[in-house]
């Protein structure tokens, strides 16, 4: 591992530190970063844009597009719809 850059920053006590500027403006932080906890140590990522991020779930999700996503899953729900309504008819129940 190859330390670049070390610095002391404050904490203030609700939890705020300052990330030092050369480092905010290396790695492009402008408004928010994540905050993530990894192998004992905290470390921060900046945020993606959404033009940085385009397309980063596609492999998750198979190439498939938000509206192919979306309809697929409108569709579960409705098949789930109605196996509840025909529960519901079965054992008598109107309303």
């Amino acid at each position: 591992m190859v330390i670049m850059l070390v610095e002391v920053v404050s904490v203030t006590k609700k939890g705020q530190a300052t990330i030092p500027k050369k480092l905010r403006e290396k790695y492009g932080i402008k408004g928010k970063v994540l905050v993530l906890e990894e192998e004992g140590k905290i470390v921060l990522k900046p945020v993606p844009t959404p033009v940085q991020d385009f397309g980063s779930l596609k492999t998750i999700f198979k190439d498939k597009s938000s509206s192919e996503l979306l309809e697929e899953a409108r569709k579960e729900e409705s098949a789930k719809d109605e196996e509840r309504m025909k529960r519901v008819g079965a054992a008598g129940l109107r309303f």
